[in-house]
């Protein structure tokens, strides 16, 4: 099955990283999409889609008013290399 869905979160974050997207901008519509598409990012895959929510959404985007910028883009960078490490399968998780 395709991860269309999470490509594009996936993307998204990169993009953000990248500085092709701002940190407000990422911090208002990186929930709004995860929310938007969630079903559909459980039904592509399940395991993936709850790392997903804890480590980018969680653990990432809701502290954004808690970091100043450097330590939420820092924050951002930690989750995404964990989780895209598992989407390439560089990461195994137990």
């Amino acid at each position: 099955m395709k991860k269309t869905n999470i490509d594009f979160l996936i993307k998204m974050t990169k993009s953000y990283l990248d500085g092709d997207i701002d940190s407000i901008t990422y911090s208002l519509d990186f929930p709004y999409e995860v929310e938007m598409r969630y079903e559909e990012i459980l039904k592509e895959d399940r395991v993936l889609g709850e790392i997903i929510y804890e480590c980018l959404l969680e653990d990432g985007v809701d502290l954004y008013y808690d970091l100043t910028e450097e330590e939420f883009k820092e924050g951002i960078l930690k989750e995404y290399n964990y989780v895209n490490g598992i989407y390439n399968e560089e990461v195994h998780i137990i």
